[in-house]
């Protein structure tokens, strides 16, 4: 049996999912929250959106298998048939049952040269 790693609780203070993607380009502007599960166990994940000006997306479950990870596009996230819009700042509050590592990943395609931005969460002990 393998033990769990890194936390419980995680925060990403600054989301935003990029409105546009270059025309012709090969990639498409995005946003992930990659989860690593070292344990043997299943992690349940329960996710909250907050916003500067309405009311959070809440109670968003994921689950990640045990001894895998799981890319989880924030554009997929929904809850009460409300998502995230693109265009709009956000960020994620991330509760799992067993510690795990959370990284956020962010590519903008919106010009020729895409960026790629990649940070660790910050977790909450």
């Amino acid at each position: 049996m393998y033990q769990a790693r890194g936390e419980k609780h995680w925060i990403i203070p600054d989301g935003f999912i990029p409105p546009t993607s270059a025309e012709g380009s090969a990639y498409e502007s995005h946003e992930s929250i990659c989860v690593l599960n070292c344990s043997s166990e299943e992690a349940l994940l329960r996710l909250t959106i907050f916003f500067e000006d309405r009311e959070p997306l809440e109670n968003i479950l994921a689950v990640v298998p045990g001894r895998r990870t799981k890319h989880i596009r924030t554009s997929t996230l929904s809850a009460t048939g409300a998502s995230i819009p693109p265009g709009v700042p956000y960020a994620i509050e991330v509760l799992s049952d067993i510690p795990v590592i959370v990284q956020y990943s962010r590519l903008d395609a919106t010009q020729a040269a895409n960026a790629l931005m990649s940070v660790m969460a910050h977790p909450i002990k």
